[in-house]
């Protein structure tokens, strides 16, 4: 059993409903048959994408959508992507399985996406390998309401009214894929390329610079101290791999008990990096104007058998779901520094919302706790005072619980809560202070199997049902966590 104090009076700042974005890269089967099956497929669309995944991300309210990649990206030259398809160039995706790339979803198609999803695009620009004039360019032929050679060529390939577009990345990655770049170099690089992403037509930009992968701290000081003025955010990587080496990342399903402790205690390891990298960004902007955006983060294991190792492709269990969840938790937690996350990634690469094979769809436990989770978005955090029971395994202990707490516009408190434990259920009991509770609900995320899955012939599974049990008296909550699970409290006056 643990108790919980939850303030109901203790705002503590907005919960970024961007916390909760995603990330789309030209990867695998992500946008080509998960999102892009054309005008022609036999799959029915709605002007190329297709209609079945479209819905169940309509459902989500994705507040941001991250695009064209990842290391995509700087290998990416956009205007390759626009214009007659039939007449678009096709290249060779050198970064991704060696495929081809026809390049008929480009700019037109990702924005009419993201049109349809009601979700805010952000684009990745091309710093590695393309121009200066190249990312001017993009940003004008999106954004300019008036006479250009990029506003007329847009007219010209069909949209006469400008875009908007709020989030810009100037590079990615660029330590690594991005062009193994020095933080010296880069951050000279960024600035260059900054100046001229531009705001036409009262469109204004939210630049994003490259930041370090997980704890290259000496690369986010670096950047804060070179290039902190001229940005309004900065990246973080980093992806939670059970055995920590990338020649071998460990199985994504028929894992077993010490797989499940170990993926856990690597994912808790963003508390830590959020810590660390908000002290150094503290000193240069100790006013919290610049916002740590983690856009890319999420589980990374070995490709299913018989898959392209190119492509990425990994089932989903419910390690995946409580994995979500924690993430989730965390940076709701670190909300007045983490502007934006976006998890990789949102169909059929890494750890995705949404699989698919041919005319086949199924949504996975990571997609039902973004589901239950979007309550928290634009949501006022509240403060939790609790201190949880230690979870052992072997010689390791790490925490067993996870709680976020948030009030809605409407008046409603949530809480959310995950049971790291895979054997052992936890009492919580919460009260409830300076505010008068009566009515309670919840949703509960749990499987009597730790590593159950969805497939295309058992899609449901894995999925959320009521939650029974939960009770409230005198403002003191309580409810218990399944091993395994993960959970949503819904409170109202």
């Amino acid at each position: 059993m643990v108790d919980v104090i939850l303030k109901a009076d203790s705002e503590q700042g907005l919960i970024n409903r961007n916390i909760y974005g995603h990330f789309s890269e030209h990867l695998g089967r992500c946008i080509y048959e998960g999102i892009w099956v054309g005008e022609d497929s036999p799959i029915p669309n709605t002007e190329g994408i297709r209609n079945d995944v479209l819905t169940a991300l309509q459902k989500l309210r994705i507040p941001v959508l991250r695009w064209p990649g990842g290391c995509f990206a700087d290998e990416y030259h956009w205007k390759d992507g626009v214009g007659p398809k039939s007449e678009r160039a096709r290249m060779i995706n050198t970064h991704w399985g060696g495929v081809e790339e026809n390049n008929h979803f480009g700019t037109h198609e990702f924005l009419r996406l993201c049109e349809l999803l009601d979700t805010q695009p952000y684009i990745s620009g091309n710093l590695g390998s393309g121009t200066v004039q190249e990312m001017q360019e993009w940003v004008e032929y999106i954004t300019f309401d008036g006479e250009s050679p990029m506003a007329n060529w847009r007219k010209s390939n069909g949209r006469e009214e400008p875009w908007k577009l709020k989030y810009f990345g100037v590079g990615n990655e660029n330590w690594g894929c991005g062009g193994n770049m020095r933080p010296e170099y880069y951050a000279d690089e960024y600035r260059r390329y900054a100046t001229y992403v531009r705001n036409y037509s009262g469109n204004e930009i939210y630049k994003i610079a490259c930041g370090p992968n997980d704890n290259n701290y000496d690369w986010m000081e670096v950047l804060m101290r070179e290039a902190g003025r001229f940005m309004d955010g900065i990246s973080l990587h980093y992806y939670t791999i059970p055995t920590g080496e990338w020649a071998d990342k460990g199985q994504a399903t028929g894992f077993g008990e010490a797989e499940w402790f170990t993926t856990l205690k690597k994912t808790l390891y963003m508390e830590e990096l959020l810590v660390k990298h908000s002290e150094i960004m503290d000193k240069y902007d100790p006013e919290g104007r610049v916002g740590i955006i983690v856009d890319e983060w999420g589980t990374w294991y070995n490709v299913e058998p018989g898959t392209n190792p190119g492509f990425l492709y990994q089932q989903n269990t419910m390690r995946d779901a409580v994995l979500a969840g924690i993430n989730l938790n965390i940076f709701n937690q670190h909300n007045k520094r983490v502007h934006m996350a976006n998890l990789a990634q949102i169909v059929n690469v890494l750890q995705a919302l949404v699989l698919t094979e041919g005319e086949k769809m199924l949504l996975t436990p990571t997609y039902h706790v973004f589901d239950m989770y979007q309550v928290h978005m634009d949501a006022q955090r509240l403060e939790l005072n609790y201190e949880s029971p230690g979870y052992t395994f072997g010689e390791e202990t790490i925490p067993q619980l996870s709680l976020s707490a948030s009030r809605s516009n409407e008046g409603v408190i949530h809480v959310t809560a995950c049971n790291l434990s895979h054997t052992d259920e936890l009492e919580v009991i919460c009260q409830i202070e300076s505010t008068d509770a009566s009515v309670v609900s919840g949703r509960i995320l749990h499987h009597a199997d730790y590593s159950a899955f969805n497939t295309f012939e058992q899609p449901d599974r894995v999925q959320p049902a009521e939650w029974k049990g939960i009770t409230l008296e005198n403002n003191k909550l309580r409810f218990v966590l399944p091993p395994a699970s993960v959970g949503v409290v819904a409170i109202k006056g």
